[in-house]
């Protein structure tokens, strides 16, 4: 079919699903079907020719208000200039057909907006997509796109990929840029695609990359094509995470994570050293650092926050500076433990979260007989890894009927390459793949 005929199919299917769904919050259609004619003139080419996606609303999308979840940025002027990554994506011939819902301010693991309403998994309407990029996973996880982008500082691309059976890929910190884009912790935010296919969220990371000199942040790095590497043959030493990560985990989520050890030929384990205290750093800057950029909007404008991400705000600014410093004093350290690991294994597995998908409203889960507080622990095993800026393939695996399990392909700094390498195995193998859901 013509570009334009699978954008106006791809619309048309977003209208009829997602008022049950949940996933967006706006449509682009005249521009996208725009772009699609451009596209069937040849006026517009490239590896992503006609590929609909879409963007978590804390992207910058030239004509609307960008977001970021929340009720006050609505009064926020439309951007004005598409985000980089959009641009790079574009530029690559892929066309954006709308903005997705998420966590007010990202500040959020479940995907309950209380200002848009949640997001539902599309596998069980009764059940969380995980957030904060709720929208994104609920999006690819039914088929509505087969591309989104979302972000993730404490686990946000990881956790939705997990609970809606979507692949994912959280890139090194300051590979992609985030110019244009609505921040939460400046320190760990993170971009990066969700998709229906390893190869696709491949050749959206290679179209994403170059460099930005609107982004401070970004690190100066060559573009590292990783699509071309995908098949390549060639051992890679694998080991499971175990320790914190075994004991934390539900029985099914650890099988999800022997089925992709077996299958990748893992040969021990090791342990992230620390890493229930790396999680406790996490959150004592994420606090200190969200607060701080809200600290003006909590003063003036506090009843118009989610209550829950307002008190954990107002936390966050409570926090004595002297347990900021140590969190990243203690950061360091962990930083230099972690990445001594490397020098033995190319990758860590990981469960990509401690339990299948919760029902929505949930707040507490029953695990290894425990009952622990639901929406704090859902990042359990994202949190000590984001903290570093590592990158992660989130592969989602069903070691037995029922709800999509995730787990966390670890590498070490810029090697996105091998992270993917070992996700398209798993992909060809079997044991990862991301059926649509059929709703």
């Amino acid at each position: 079919m013509s570009a334009r005929e699978a954008i106006a199919a791809t619309l048309s299917r977003i209208e009829a699903i997602d008022p049950g769904l949940g996933a967006f919050t706006a449509l682009t259609r005249e521009r996208a079907l725009a772009r699609a004619g451009a596209v069937d003139r040849g006026e517009v080419t490239g590896p992503l020719a006609g590929t609909p996606f879409a963007v978590k609303n804390l992207f910058d999308v030239a004509g609307l208000p960008t977001l970021a979840g929340s009720r006050i940025n609505r009064e926020r002027p439309p951007a004005t200039r598409d985000a980089f990554l959009i641009r790079q994506l574009e530029a690559a011939g892929a066309i954006l057909v709308g903005a997705l819902n998420m966590g007010e301010y990202a500040y959020d693991f479940t995907g309950e907006n209380i200002h848009d309403g949640p997001s539902r998994n599309p596998h069980d309407l009764t059940r969380m997509t995980g957030g904060s990029s709720g929208g994104s996973g609920a999006a690819a996880g039914a088929g509505l796109v087969p591309l989104t982008l979302g972000s993730d500082t404490n686990g946000s691309i990881r956790v939705p990929s997990a609970f809606c059976g979507v692949f994912g890929l959280k890139p090194t910190f300051g590979r992609l840029s985030r110019a244009g884009t609505f921040p939460f912790v400046a320190s760990f935010d993170h971009l990066g695609p969700m998709g229906l296919s390893v190869a696709g969220i491949a050749a959206a990371y290679d179209a994403m990359q170059g460099r930005d000199a609107d982004d401070h942040w970004q690190a100066d790095r060559p573009v590292e094509p990783t699509l071309p590497g995908l098949d390549a043959e060639g051992d890679l030493r694998v080991a499971v995470a175990g320790g914190y990560f075994a004991r934390n985990a539900a029985p099914e989520a650890l099988a999800a994570v022997r089925l992709a050890a077996e299958a990748l030929g893992a040969t021990g384990t090791v342990e992230l050293p620390e890493a229930a205290r790396a999680r406790a750093s996490a959150y004592v800057i994420s606090a200190a650092e969200g607060a701080a950029l809200h600290l003006d909007r909590l003063r003036t404008r506090a009843a118009e926050f989610d209550p829950a991400t307002r008190d954990r705000l107002i936390a966050g600014a409570m926090i004595p500076a002297i347990w900021v410093q140590k969190a990243q004093r203690f950061r360091r350290w962990y930083r230099e433990q972690v990445l001594a690991l490397f020098e033995e294994v190319d990758l860590i597995l990981a469960p990509s979260t401690p339990f299948r998908a919760p029902r929505l409203g949930q707040t507490t889960m029953i695990v290894d007989g425990r009952e622990i507080p639901l929406r704090p622990n859902i990042g359990l095993f994202t949190q000590p890894i984001s903290f570093i800026g590592l990158p992660v393939a989130a592969v989602p695996v069903r070691p037995e009927p029922g709800l999509p399990l995730g787990v966390q392909i670890i590498a070490a700094p810029w090697r996105e390459d091998l992270a993917l390498r070992a996700a398209r195995r798993l992909e060809r193998a079997g044991i990862a793949a991301a059926p649509v859901a059929a709703l």
